[in-house]
């Protein structure tokens, strides 16, 4: 008889995938099964096993996928056939996550469960709006209150009575909907009109909206502001300090959506110095490195290197430095077969491509192109000098030709190519589409020649969108491609371009204050 497995109730937090407890992290890096709600963040399915099951059951406010009776029955089959099931919710499973009734189910059913808490949105959304819950001389007190209560109840088991004036804080969550009822009751049992309150929509998230104001109007507000679910409501003296206190809305990008381009293993370095920045990434790789080097000119290469033939090696990617590094590692060499050798590098993460294999670059170009890096290379003494240049096949000449142009002789090693996608990710090029991006960041002509290929030559969605470069020779193959001129990174490397989009973005708020 197959062993029973378990089930995992797992808190996903209020939305923000970088608020996944440790635990949290550790049951999705196990699981054979996710069991999730629209609420839990589509990047935290990533963190389990690539051969998981995945299974959506919606649990939104108007329409579910699968009842709750179903979601039971689900997670104890799926048990029962000795797997590991995560059952993943929005916030905590155990404040209004309906966990409770999961947990009496696998009980009854003698299937083995554990708790895994989240974050709960009664607490982020408002600290994310600048409002905490608590404070001391303001509120000593808080209370959490569903505001959308089990509809087949006879009547409400709030006392309002006691919880209108009776604690200092007042979290309701899901409750846009019943705002008036909410308010209503609040004031009919005294609490004064003027009691600040706020509405945070998408606690959390890039596209988090906060509506504050008091008892008296936030109805009216949150009607002209056309708030939704999922949103958290707050009443107390503690959101006055919102004004003050405010941060999550203030970064730069904040609300900023903004296309990747960068293969997938690339991607997240950008991502995250946008998400830090404020802005959502959406993350749509053009490029697919292809390895195309032909094992005996490799081979060749790597005897000339280790036999001193070479005074210069020149990565011009970080992609190279990772094909280059394969072969080696396959024949048990390491950064000692460098050492007849000096090495150069195109930008910053080429050079710490090389540097978490043992290899300090000798040069590391101040502008992260080919002119650059031979500029870079000006001082240095090449005539009659051997270079190896492993790099893309189909490389921009300029750098080859500028070498030679030097006195050096340069053995060009072609390991990649930088193709399309062969398929591509649908969401992206959905929105993409669709208007719902702002900004399209390109590292590369090739990743700007691809997503046009990916849109089947249509380039209007792109005219709808600031295009942002991270050089002048990505900038020149986007405008030769009849696009507006694009926004040019100073420093060509990912930290610059973030840099300059926040400039711009910062630049037109200013001109709209002063308008």
């Amino acid at each position: 008889m197959k062993a029973t497995g378990k089930v995992w109730l797992l808190g996903a937090g209020p939305g923000d995938p970088g608020l996944i407890t440790v635990a949290g992290s550790a049951c999705l890096a196990q699981a054979d099964v996710v069991v999730y709600d629209r609420l839990a963040h589509p990047h935290l399915l990533d963190l389990a096993p690539r051969e998981a099951e995945r299974i959506h059951v919606g649990k939104e406010s108007e329409s579910h996928t699968m009842g709750q009776a179903d979601i039971n029955d689900l997670l104890i089959a799926r048990a029962r056939e000795g797997k590991r099931v995560v059952r993943l919710k929005g916030g905590d499973s155990f404040v209004f996550g309906r966990g409770g009734e999961e947990a009496e189910a696998l009980a009854s059913a003698g299937v083995p469960f554990a708790v895994a808490p989240g974050v709960t949105s009664a607490v982020a959304a408002p600290a994310y709006a600048g409002i905490p819950i608590t404070h001391r001389g303001l509120a000593s007190s808080f209370a959490v209150v569903t505001g959308h209560e089990d509809p087949t109840k006879e009547g409400s088991s709030i006392n309002w009575a006691n919880l209108a004036t009776g604690v200092d804080t007042l979290v309701f969550l899901m409750g846009v909907k019943s705002l008036p009822m909410i308010v209503d009751e609040l004031l009919q049992h005294g609490r004064p009109a003027d009691t600040p309150a706020a509405v945070i929509e998408w606690g959390t998230l890039p596209r988090q909206r906060t509506v504050s104001g008091t008892l008296a109007d936030i109805v009216e507000r949150v009607a002209e502001a056309r708030l939704a679910p999922p949103a958290v409501t707050v009443v107390g003296e503690v959101v006055r300090l919102r004004e003050s206190l405010r941060w999550f809305d203030q970064r730069p990008l904040f609300g900023k959506r903004v296309l990747v381009t960068r293969t997938r293993r690339q991607a997240s370095a950008l991502a995250q110095a946008l998400s830090e920045a404020g802005a959502e990434p959406i993350e749509l790789p053009t490029i697919e490195i292809e390895p195309r080097a032909d094992d005996t000119s490799v081979q060749a290469a790597i005897r000339a290197l280790q036999g001193g033939r070479y005074r210069w090696v020149v990565f011009t990617s970080a992609n190279g430095v990772d094909l280059f590094f394969e072969p080696l590692r396959r024949q048990g060499l390491d950064a000692r077969a460098f050492a007849s050798s000096k090495v150069a590098a195109i930008g910053p993460g080429t050079a710490e491509a090389l540097a978490t294999r043992g290899i300090v670059a000798d040069v590391v170009a101040d502008e992260f192109v080919a002119e650059g890096l031979l500029r870079a290379l000006a001082g240095e003494e090449m005539e009659g000098q051997w270079v190896l240049l492993p790099r893309a096949e189909g490389g921009r000449r300029e750098l080859v030709d500028g070498l030679e142009a030097m006195g050096a002789h340069v053995d060009e090693l072609p390991l990649y190519v930088a193709t399309a996608p062969r398929e591509p990710d649908a969401e992206g090029l959905r929105r993409l589409r669709a208007g719902d991006v702002d900004v399209v960041a390109l590292a590369s002509s090739s990743s700007a020649r691809n997503l046009v290929q990916m849109l089947g030559g249509d380039v209007e969605p792109l005219r709808r969108a600031l295009i942002a470069c991270i050089g002048p020779v990505t900038a020149r193959t986007v405008e030769e491609m009849g696009l507006v001129a694009p926004l040019v990174a100073e420093e060509h490397t990912i930290v610059g371009l973030v840099q300059a989009l926040e400039e711009h973005f910062s630049a037109v708020s200013s001109e709209r204050v002063r308008v």
